[in-house]
């Protein structure tokens, strides 16, 4: 049978039609510890359950049993992450109605789709006044002016924090990173017998793992004899102290169980454009501490749902927490409540209304 012209036309542009959406990331979790490639995956997931289809691009190789699909830009030497900008730009994507880039879309000016809409994770500029070296911190200032480009370039720009808006006010909208909350939830029985402290970072630079395994060590384990720091990261030395057990990298269900099993959650970072473990650790029930970086300042309201302390104070507070019965539960109770605002399925509610805009 043959449809009419004007049928097709208007199935074509009907509002809630499935979508063809192009996400562009360097950063996938099978190849990177990098927060805003798990980030993507998350987001590809969702929307994919939602019936639109969904193409990463990425650097990094496919992640094992994606439901998305996959185009990887293979590249080799120096400066890869400034050379897939330019890689993506020779790209043909005119077969999408939605470009979604969560980073190296800054040559993309007329280079256009339905709709360019570009996630702003964090700044460059502020990770450049707290890392080590010269070489690196130039390398984010360079970074720093991609993401001020990149939010010229596109039709929509989003922060995922308020706090992000400082290096870049002209961004309106604020649509926070999201978390499974099927995943992540709290299960009391599981919890381990003894004091543990979780970890999820790098040992060396931002997160300050070596650090807070120095302060545990220093003033937990003195006053708790039996806790132990469990840290989720792949650079923990072997002799890191007395209690300090390196789990490595987790896969999803080994990572929602980490949660589910410690009794405190701590992550001193620096910086974080937002943090995904705080919400991680909220959503399945752990009281957490951080140091009042931005992005722990937003999803903690300010401190009414986690506690935040100086980093210098962190072992004290570790200490401190694990001997208060009531006040992890009560920190427990409010960092739940606090994780369903970044609940997955509304972030990407707010991703379909802005990718629908202009489609």
């Amino acid at each position: 049978m043959t449809v009419p012209a004007g049928r097709v036309a208007s199935e074509e542009h009907a509002p809630d039609r499935p979508l063809r959406i192009a996400m562009i990331s360097y950063y996938l979790p099978s190849g990177s510890k990098q927060g805003i490639g798990y980030q993507v995956h998350e987001l590809a997931t969702e929307l994919v359950r939602r019936g639109h289809h969904v193409d990463v691009i990425s650097e990094c190789p496919p992640v094992p049993g994606a439901v998305y699909g996959h185009r990887h830009v293979e590249l080799s030497g120096s400066l890869r992450t400034f050379r897939f900008a330019t890689a993506v730009r020779r790209l043909d994507l005119s077969g999408y109605d939605v470009v979604h880039a969560h980073g190296d879309d800054y040559w993309m000016w007329r280079r256009r789709t339905g709709r360019h809409v570009r996630t702003l994770h964090g700044s460059c500029f502020e990770e450049a006044r707290r890392i080590r070296g010269a070489k690196e911190r130039t390398r984010m200032v360079l970074l720093g002016l991609s993401e001020v480009l990149a939010s010229v370039v596109a039709d929509r720009t989003v922060v995922v924090s308020p706090g992000t808006r400082r290096w870049y006010p002209w961004v309106r909208d604020v649509v926070p990173n999201g978390v499974d909350l099927r995943r992540f939830r709290p299960q009391p029985e599981v919890r381990a017998a003894h004091p543990v402290v979780l970890f999820v970072g790098a040992w060396h630079g931002r997160k300050n793992g070596d650090e807070l395994a120095r302060q545990f060590v220093a003033h937990v384990r003195s006053r708790h004899p039996d806790a132990e720091l469990w840290m989720v990261s792949r650079d923990v030395p072997e002799d890191a102290g007395p209690g300090v057990r390196s789990l490595g990298a987790l896969d999803d269900a080994a990572l929602a169980d980490a949660y589910r099993r410690a009794w405190v959650f701590c992550l001193p970072s620096d910086y974080e454009g937002f943090g995904i473990p705080y919400v991680e650790a909220m959503a399945s029930g752990l009281p957490v501490v951080a140091t009042a970086n931005v992005g722990a300042r937003y999803v903690s309201a300010e401190g009414r749902a986690a506690l935040l302390t100086p980093l210098d104070g962190v072992g004290v507070a570790l200490a401190d927490l694990l001997a208060d019965d009531v006040r992890r539960e009560a920190l427990a109770e409010a960092g739940a409540a606090r994780a369903q605002e970044y609940s997955l399925r509304r972030v990407v509610d707010r991703y379909e209304e802005l990718y629908r805009g202009a489609v």
